[in-house]
This record gives structure tokens, sequence and C-alpha cells, in this order.
């Protein structure tokens, strides 16, 4: 078994809406919002982290402060939402509400424009926390990762159906953990 804890990036200088694979930075507020997150928390083994900088940045400065290694996964990036990429859910239900309506009803049967599938964004995630179960077990790894990750492995854990991913709540900087089975076979701690 792997103890991982879920920590999701704070906020972006580019704000909300569908930052994807967008590689905004974070905000001073979001760099606060994470090491608050990660205040008196841990230990750790290790830190993983998506490669987009609002993660590895972080994950670079608490690897130096800890003393820990940092290895990067891009498989463990957002969602690449296509043509959605950086706009708000606002904006979408105003020059695309229907087929916005149709991702959050059920985002494993729509994808969005040019997107990358919720299937094999699944595929990709749960692959890469699989490889990190094999080659970590026994261990205490944080993942910092995105919201998008997040709720997937949430909704994994939680048993929710597919329909559910999108309300999974993550807010920014949150801190989630749970254990890692053999067959990324997840559960909650709570």
């Amino acid at each position: 078994m792997m103890h991982l804890n879920l920590l999701r990036h704070g906020e972006t200088e580019l704000g909300g809406g569908l930052r994807g694979s967008l590689d905004d930075a974070l905000t001073a507020k979001g760099w606060e919002q994470m090491r608050a997150a990660v205040l008196e928390k841990g230990p750790w083994d290790r830190l993983v982290s998506s490669p987009l900088q609002r993660c590895a940045r972080f994950a670079e400065e608490l690897g130096e402060r800890l003393g820990l290694p940092v290895q990067l996964d891009k498989d463990l990036q957002e969602l690449h939402f296509g043509a959605w990429e950086g706009q708000s859910a606002a904006a979408l239900m105003e020059t695309d509400a229907q087929a916005l309506g149709m991702f959050w009803a059920d985002p494993y049967g729509f994808t969005p424009p040019e997107g990358e599938p919720v299937i094999a964004f699944s595929a990709r995630v749960l692959a890469a926390v699989e490889r990190l179960h094999h080659a970590y077990a026994g261990e205490r790894v944080l993942l910092i990762s995105h919201g998008g990750v997040m709720r997937l492995l949430l909704a994994q854990a939680r048993g929710l159906p597919r329909e559910q991913l999108l309300n999974v709540e993550v807010g920014h900087g949150a801190l989630f953990s749970l254990r890692v089975k053999a067959n990324a076979t997840l559960s909650e701690e709570v």
C-alpha cells in the first residue's frame, strides 16, 4: 500500500476557468494557499508533481526545504480542454451552452471541441498512479497536481458514478489523503 496525499495548486495569474494545459504561474495568494496546506503535514518520502509550473515550482520549493526528491510526471497534468482552454464556464455559457451542459452532465460521454476525452485522461492518470504504487509501495507520497486529476482520483476512491465526476469539490490549495493498493485501487483516508 502507498499513502498518497493530493495537493491542488493554488490560485493562478490568469484566474479561474478551464486552465487545462495552459502553463500560467501562481499568484502570491496561490503560493500562500499551498504553503498553508502543507504546514505541519507529512512527513513524506517523496514529492511527485505535474510538470506545469503552477504545480512544479511549488514542488521544487518544498522539495528543497524538506530535502526530498521531486519527480515530474506529465501523465499527471490536467485534462486538455481543447478549444475551451482558458475560458470560464460563464463565457462558455454564452458561446457554447449546450455543449458545456453536455460536458457537465456526462464528462465521460462528451469531449470538449478538440479536447482530450475524459476516458483517455482517466486511463492516463490511473496508469501514472499505478506506476507510483509499483515504485513506491510502503511510502508516503505527496502528489501536487490539478483539480481534474484530484476529482478523478477522489471520485474513484469514493466509488462515485462517472456522471458525478465534476461534482467533487476541490478548492485551490486543497489537500486530501488516499490509500493506493494494487491496480490503482483507491480509498480515502479521513
